[in-house]
């Protein structure tokens, strides 16, 4: 069935299909000024919905960037998977929409069957190619997914799919891995990332991929860049350019916000869910 038909994926893109909001729940107790999420990989068996919606749960923000391959379409036409976690992160961003949260979605590779609604809303959700956010500060970020700048994607992209299914792989070995340091009380740890960290090439592709989207941002007249696409977050200052990689929800379970001053924060989910819990909580109720 083609993705942009599921019945199921239609729904919850539109909310038409949705339950009400269900049980009440309480505010986050963590508000910020922006949150930028990407790569959370829906309809793959890798995505760590269960996380995300925890995370969501506890966090809140008056603008809401959702920086590509939320949705993935790349493996739920061959094999579909769709559980209600997934279901229920949708439903948990379109809430935040209904409540007064502005809500923009700037769709990637994965997700590209989007790119042909730029202009329009699902839900109170804005698709849009691009574009360049104000923070508090008034500086200027050039917002955008990435990939068009990874040209393994762009010129070779049966290349891209076997990739793909090589990922699938390792993020299968890491489920396995964190399965058993778990029984042992080990906190989580990405298999799959260290290993993209150790390969020489991976590391300068990850480089050179900064550094390009560095140079894009500064031709369109931006102070820095935020982005996601490679699952791997990041922040840093070069060549008066700040780059800011959002990660993902399948290896790092990490976010970007900006408070209210302008300054920008990644958060990293990955840790014991309790234990991350009961920080936040106790971070919020000191504030």
């Amino acid at each position: 069935m083609p993705l942009e038909n599921s019945p199921t994926l239609a729904a919850a893109l539109t909310g038409l299909s949705v339950d009400d909001d269900g049980p009440n729940e309480a505010d986050a107790e963590r508000r910020f000024r922006t949150m930028f999420i990407s790569d959370v990989h829906l309809g793959a068996r890798g995505c760590q919905a269960d996380r995300l919606l925890d995370f969501l749960k506890l966090h809140d923000a008056d603008t809401v960037y959702l920086v590509g391959d939320i949705v993935d379409g790349w493996a739920l036409p061959s094999n579909w998977y769709w559980p209600q976690l997934h279901n229920d992160v949708v439903q948990k961003l379109l809430r935040k929409a209904r409540k007064g949260a502005r809500m923009i979605y700037i769709p990637g590779n994965h997700d590209e069957f989007l790119r042909s609604y730029y202009g329009t809303h699902f839900g109170g959700i804005e698709v849009v190619e691009q574009t360049v956010h104000e923070a508090a500060d008034g500086r200027r970020y050039f917002v955008i997914h990435g990939d068009i700048f990874d040209l393994v994607v762009q010129n070779a992209r049966w290349l891209a799919h076997l990739g793909d299914k090589a990922y699938d792989f390792a993020i299968q070995m890491n489920r396995l891995v964190n399965a058993f340091r778990k029984l042992f009380g080990v906190p989580y740890w990405s298999l799959s990332q260290w290993a993209k960290l150790k390969v020489k090439n991976a590391v300068n592709y990850i480089g050179a991929f900064e550094q390009t989207l560095a140079n894009e941002a500064r031709r369109h007249g931006a102070d820095g860049v935020i982005c996601g696409h490679i699952h791997y977050a990041v922040m840093r200052d070069e060549h008066g350019i700040r780059y800011i990689n959002c990660g993902d929800w399948v290896e790092s379970c990490t976010a970007v916000v900006e408070h209210d001053d302008g300054r920008f924060e990644i958060i990293n989910w990955s840790g014991a869910r309790p234990e991350a819990r009961a920080a936040a909580l106790a971070t919020a109720q000191a504030a």
